[in-house]
Order: structure tokens, then sequence, then C-alpha cells
């Protein structure tokens, strides 16, 4: 095991670190996948990633990551990558984000943008023209392998190594698999020892990304397109919509967050109905329903929940969940896709400082590690949403910044890397040594047994 002691102030290294010998297979190239692959190959790890989707298409609206994940941006590449993302993300510090009463329109807070920090900046952008700088960075830049159209049908495991059964039959062997490929990722009946059905959270969020051409050319809307990039959000009983300007205000999207008990299956994500939306809108701000009747489709995306897994790691240790195979998040957290980048950022360090015979304790150490940070940045975004779905008026009014959108500086200014490389040596000696250490309460690993 590497036994290096960082000196107090430490810093990442922009070299390369020496091969490992620990090959790992990743199993879906979202960010989390993406992030897992890219900080292996930093560690010296041999990664491959298989992904189901035949080819990239950059699908989807806006994503959001905090300076955490700005933070590992900025390291690859010598902050080239952070630049890149950057360029295409919406820029807030002269708007800020603007608060109204959901019947008035009234504008209750204006809440200013917190500075840039250029080695750990916030992104908001497109989730699909993001996501192509990360994956062609990965492919083009790096030449890790992804390969595409490669359904995964199985996961297996022993002592010695883990492995993926692919659609065509074929089995792929590593050191460590690891599961990326979201909340249906069939990792997690092998790492819970059951099948577990996503659930409704009772919330749907209706959503839309389009260019400003209708915008600008109604005077209830045009403000929005000409003033730069912006943000607004207007806030109701257990509703709140959402509206940003992106590109100098080009590009519009808008997401509107509602109670919706509908049961889901396999599919949480529809073609929405614009008479829905108007129907939730009744007795608003004329405004909103003025931004949301230029959308030329709409996206109905039912909230799934998931209880929270007792561990994310296999029996065996060799097959691990990641992102939101392991743990999903509300959107009102802002911080799905940075804490699976966070989890990719925290398992490659912890394989590196293990070593090639120590996989299986590494992999614990990475539970132990992200647990609880975890399920604490997730219990924001059920805060945030019960904040403004249940808003004290009477308190907004006496203190407005009571309803702005929370920045916890504990969650923004971590830094996953050094965590991991600080924290390392005392919790694998906790992992593989516990007969050491009084009142130490280590997380399962799985399968977990279910009471009848």
């Amino acid at each position: 095991m590497n036994t290096t002691v960082l000196h107090p102030h430490w810093k990442y290294s922009t070299m390369s670190a020496p091969k490992s010998g620990i090959k790992v297979v990743i199993v879906g190239a979202g960010f989390g996948g993406l992030t897992a692959a890219i900080e292996c190959h930093r560690q010296g790890h041999d990664v491959t990633i298989y992904e189901n989707f035949p080819e990239l298409k950059t699908l989807g609206d806006i994503i959001s990551f905090g300076a955490n994940a700005g933070r590992i941006y900025h390291r690859w590449s010598d902050g080239r990558i952070a630049r890149r993302l950057r360029e295409l993300c919406i820029d807030l510090s002269s708007y800020g984000f603007r608060i109204h009463k959901y019947d008035t329109g009234g504008l209750v807070y204006h809440q200013p943008s917190p500075p840039q920090d250029p080695e750990a900046p916030v992104l908001n952008g497109h989730r699909g023209e993001l996501h192509e700088v990360v994956f062609n960075y990965a492919r083009d830049e790096l030449g890790i392998p992804i390969h595409l159209g490669q359904r995964v049908e199985e996961y297996f495991e022993d002592e010695r190594q883990a492995g993926v059964v692919l659609k065509s039959g074929e089995r792929v062997v590593a050191d460590l698999v690891i599961g990326a490929d979201g909340v249906r990722s069939k990792a997690r009946e092998l790492v819970l020892g059951y099948v577990d059905k996503p659930k409704s959270s009772g919330y749907a969020i209706w959503r839309a990304w389009f260019s400003n051409t209708d915008m600008i050319q109604d005077p209830a809307t045009r403000e929005f397109c000409i003033n730069g990039d912006t943000f607004n959000g207007w806030i109701g009983p257990d509703v709140h919509f959402l509206f940003s300007t992106i590109k100098g205000g080009k590009d519009c999207c808008w997401v509107l967050t509602h109670r919706d008990e509908h049961d889901i299956d396999e599919s949480w994500s529809f073609p929405g109905k614009l008479e829905d939306v108007y129907k939730v809108l009744e007795g608003w701000d004329p405004v909103c329903r003025a931004i949301v009747e230029k959308s030329p489709n709409v996206v109905d995306w039912k909230l799934v929940y998931r209880d929270p897994l007792p561990t994310w790691v296999s029996k065996h240790a060799r097959i691990l969940l990641l992102g939101d195979a392991a743990h999903p998040f509300l959107p009102t957290s802002a911080q799905g896709a940075t804490q699976a980048m966070e989890d990719g950022v925290t398992i490659a360090v912890c394989l590196k400082r293990g070593g090639k015979e120590n996989v299986p304790a590494a992999v614990r150490v990475h539970q132990e590690l992200r647990y609880e940070r975890v399920k604490a940045v997730q219990k924001t975004g059920e805060t945030t949403r019960e904040r403004w779905h249940k808003t004290d008026w009477a308190k907004v009014a006496s203190d407005p910044k009571s309803i702005g959108f929370h920045r916890e500086d504990w969650i923004h200014h971590h830094d996953a890397e050094k965590h991991a490389e600080d924290m390392f040596d005392e919790t694998f000696k906790q992992v593989t040594q516990p007969e050491l250490f009084e009142d130490v309460k280590l997380l399962p690993v799985g399968p977990i047994a279910v009471a009848a």
C-alpha cells in the first residue's frame, strides 16, 4: 500500500501517476462514468468504458455543476477543459438570481451571484453541450477506450475479479467494475441481492429548451433576451418555475416542478402537454404563461425516488455503484452530477493508494469516505423544495434572503481529491483492522438480506 504522507499544504499534481496495474471497467458514459474514467486515467489505472447508447447526442437541457465540480474540471488539461465549459455556460455575474411571488410576479429577493473562482468555477449550461466536451476529452485527448452501443446484460464477481457480460455474449473482466449507468443499473441487483424498483417521488418536472426567436418578438418576454444571460424563479404553493436565458439571451430554458402522483414503471420521461402546464399556471403571473407558450415542445419528467441504499459495494467489493446508480438526487440540490464526479475522483484516489493487491479494501474505503457526505448533500434538495413549496411569505417579507437558493460552503468548498488523499490511511486501517478502534461502525458490504 502507498503510505506517502501528504504535506499539510497538499496540492494536486499535474503529472500522470505511475501505472498501477489496476484494470477498471466502467459501465455508463454520463458525467459520473466519464469523470471516474478520467480520474482513473490520471491516477495510473487502465480504464475502459462501455455505454449502451449507440452514438453521442447533445440531448437534454440545463445542468448545474457546483464549485466542487469546477475544482475537478480545473485539474484536467491544466485548466483548459474548465475554460471550454465556461464558454458554453450561463454568466450571471451581473444579473444574479431574481425570485418572484407566483401570483403578483413581484420581485421578493434579488440574490447576487457569488464571485467566480477560476480554479473552482460554478458551471450551468446545456447538458448535451457540456457532456460533449467531457466525452471528447476522455476519448480523443486522453485516448480512453469508450465502446458505444454495448449493452451490459449481467455483472459477476468473485474474490479475485469482476466483470460484465455484454449483449453479444462477450465477457469482460477487470479488477473492479463500476456501475455508473443510472438508477436502472443492473449492478444494483448484484450489490443489493434483490431487485428494487423505482418509486414516484410524488413530484414531476416539465422542462423545455428553445431559441429566443418568439420570445424576442413579445413585449412581455423580450426583456429576458436583450439583457444578456438571466435567471428568474417564481415560487408558489407546491410549485416552482425557473426560467433562464443563456448565450447572451439566445437560448431559453425553463423547468416547472409540481405535484405528480402517477405511477412509474420502466420509463419516466415522456412528451408533455402544454395544456397541462397551463392548468398548473392558472392564477400565476401572466409572464410565466407567456414564456411557456413559446416552447415548441415540453418534456414531462417524473422525479424518481429510491430508498437510500444500505451499501454501494458488492459482496466481494469488486463491483461499485457510482452516481445515480448509488444515490439519485433531487434537482433542487443542484448537486446530482457534481456528487457523481466526487465519487469518480474518490475511487480513483483510493485505488491508487490501496494498490492492486488491496482493491476490495480500497473500494470499502471509498464508500466510508463518501456515504455520509452524500446523504447530507441529498437532504439539501429536500430542504430547498420544502422551503419553496411551503413558503412562509410573512417570513420572506421580513427576511427576503430566507427564500434564496442556499449555497453551503461545506458543499462547494469541498476538495474531493484532497479529502481522499488526507483521509485514506486512517480509513484504510479502520476497514482492514477495525479491532484496533473503539466504536467503529463500518458500512455493510452487500448483498443485503431483506425481511420477508
